[in-house]
């Protein structure tokens, strides 16, 4: 299995660009080789398209700051440089030749604004988590992640293989119960059953301020 995360900046690029990006992003996305991908600060109108291009099913859960949504669409598609993070964030799990069979969801914190993990179950048992917890200063981090973690045990405990990626905010996570399969920065993969037969971190160009990093997983 190739698992990749990414976090996608509100859909914007650096340097700035002062357009729409979501052919640029969804272009780039379906390029690429991966089985399953976890994306992070996504605009909550992007993932069906990011999807269809990539041929994908798709879940998303809704993160912060989507009050008054089509005026902030309205603004970020035209000037997103402009509204930054304010366009409105949602989380995404990408899913290329299987089925998903559950998609569930876990709040970690409402305050400073609201932080989630969500995850799916494919048909082959497999479990992966995607999360964007809240930045620093520590402990919000570390608080956000053992959140996660308990959920994931919750939702978990008839499976022998489970993935968390996404962005931790930190560059040190810990997650207990799992090892970690690779990243940097912020961006991590950790699994359960599972371990790396191989990673990279590929070209995205100007899109982003983080780099997008794809592992392959084999059973453990």
């Amino acid at each position: 299995m190739r698992v990749l995360t990414w976090n996608l900046y509100h859909g914007r690029s650096v340097p700035p660009s002062g357009r729409d990006l979501l052919p640029d992003f969804a272009e780039l996305i379906a390029s690429w080789a991966w089985d399953v991908a976890l994306l992070q600060e996504v605009p909550p109108w992007w993932p069906r398209p990011l999807a269809e291009r990539s041929r994908a099913s798709m879940r998303m859960n809704i993160t912060g700051r989507n009050q008054g949504l089509f005026a902030r669409r309205f603004v970020a598609d035209r000037w997103p440089d402009l509204i930054k993070s304010n366009g409105g964030g949602a989380n995404a799990i990408l899913v290329r030749g299987m089925r998903v069979l559950e998609h569930r969801e876990e709040r970690l914190r409402w305050w400073p604004e609201q932080r989630w993990m969500h995850a799916v179950r494919l048909e082959d048992g497999t479990w992966l988590g995607n999360l964007h917890v809240q930045t620093q200063p520590r402990p919000k981090p570390e608080r956000d992640i053992a959140r996660a973690v308990a959920a994931l045990d919750r939702w978990t405990r008839a499976a022998d293989r489970v993935v968390l990626g996404g962005d931790f905010n930190i560059g040190d996570p810990d997650v207990p119960g799992m090892r970690k399969i690779g990243g940097g920065g912020v961006d991590f993969v950790f699994a359960r059953g599972l371990g790396r037969e191989g990673g990279e971190r590929l070209e995205a160009g100007r899109l982003s301020d983080h780099p997008p990093l794809a592992f392959e997983l084999r059973r453990a």
